[in-house]
């Protein structure tokens, strides 16, 4: 792809989006499309070197329009969120399958060369996360599907919408399975933040506050691994630029309970917090974790942010922002982040 050829990044208004965009411009490329259905100032990052586009997704004429004369398309659009939302909301997270349904029939009629689909971790069976001491999901365990409920088959039917449209159309298509990414510039509070957003939002407001205490979704003792954005974002670029066209995994491999996940937040901001464990939250699958083998083979990487590391990297940023709203005296937006 030429630094002149237009990229499309739709849910550019996200988490995961706005940083795609921001590391496309810094590579180079000139004609970067950045297309959110909300309105520009609940984007996380708007940055004015992209042509910022508000469009609903949804609508197959706002696809076509979105499209034109694209050469790449990234999709990661969606309308989820953290635990708490997918599993409060799986009607409106099923509905995301007209965004990709749309737009990638759309991206077909339009000759685009590539074409990238945000899947996710979720799509893998929930009998094979039973436990805490859950072992890496690969690939191929997807099948036979049992999925989360809700986001988790809307995600594993719009990889197969992908498959096909490979197979039958000749569109080259890409699909990452992405496992829990996390850093600045995304989502904290609202109800739709995922664990360590919400975490270091949590110690950060007993610090600020001098309250002491923290709220704990479940025991605690379930397990997840959690991926730094700059590794999610090099192993999308890796992915996109290769020829392999089966879903794969991009997550980190280092397993870690919820309880451990407060510690190293604790750590970062010097506080010890006692801790409140609510059992009547949702919680989730016991544990989850990313067998990277076949990323390691396919794309000789793997990510290599340890969760130490970004998470200091995300704290200080969720501080900070705390700090200056709360000069600022204005409530949070509720963003929608892909």
């Amino acid at each position: 792809m030429s630094s002149q050829d237009l990229v499309v990044v739709s849910g550019a208004g996200g988490f995961i989006g706005g940083h795609l965009v921001a590391r496309l411009l810094r590579q180079g490329h000139e004609r970067v499309r950045a297309v959110d259905i909300k309105p520009l100032d609940e984007w996380f990052q708007v940055l004015p070197e992209a042509d910022s586009w508000i469009l609903d997704l949804r609508e197959r004429s706002a696809c076509e329009q979105a499209v034109e004369g694209a050469g790449w398309i990234y999709n990661l659009a969606s309308d989820m969120g953290g635990l708490g939302f997918i599993e409060r909301n799986k009607a409106l997270c099923m509905l995301s399958v007209l965004i990709n349904t749309h737009l990638i029939s759309a991206a077909n009629e339009a000759g685009a060369n590539r074409y990238f689909y945000a899947s996710s971790a979720c799509i893998y069976p929930v009998g094979l996360q039973e436990s805490p001491d859950v072992t890496g999901l690969k690939e191929s365990d997807a099948y036979p599907a049992l999925p989360e409920d809700g986001y988790g088959w809307e995600k594993l039917f719009s990889e197969r919408m992908c498959r096909h449209f490979r197979e039958d159309f000749g569109l080259e298509t890409r699909a990452a399975r992405y496992h829990n990414v996390y850093g600045p510039h995304g989502t904290y509070d609202g109800g739709r933040e995922k664990a360590p957003a919400a975490i270091c939002r949590k110690v950060a407001q007993a610090q600020l506050s001098g309250s002491g205490e923290i709220e704990i979704w479940g025991d605690g003792e379930q397990t997840r691994s959690f991926t730094y954005i700059d590794d999610c974002l090099e192993g999308t670029r890796r992915l996109v630029e290769s020829e392999f066209g089966d879903p794969i995994n991009i997550g980190s491999s280092q397993l870690v309970t919820i309880n451990r996940l407060v510690d190293i937040v604790e750590e970062i901001a010097g506080v010890a917090l006692k801790r409140r464990y609510n059992l009547h939250e949702p919680q989730g699958v016991r544990g989850r974790n990313s067998d990277n083998t076949l990323v390691r083979e396919v794309l000789g990487w793997e990510p290599s942010t340890t969760l130490e590391e970004g998470l200091e990297k995300t704290y200080r940023w969720i501080y900070d922002d705390l700090v200056a709203r709360a000069r600022r005296r204005v409530p949070s937006p509720a963003h929608v982040a892909p």
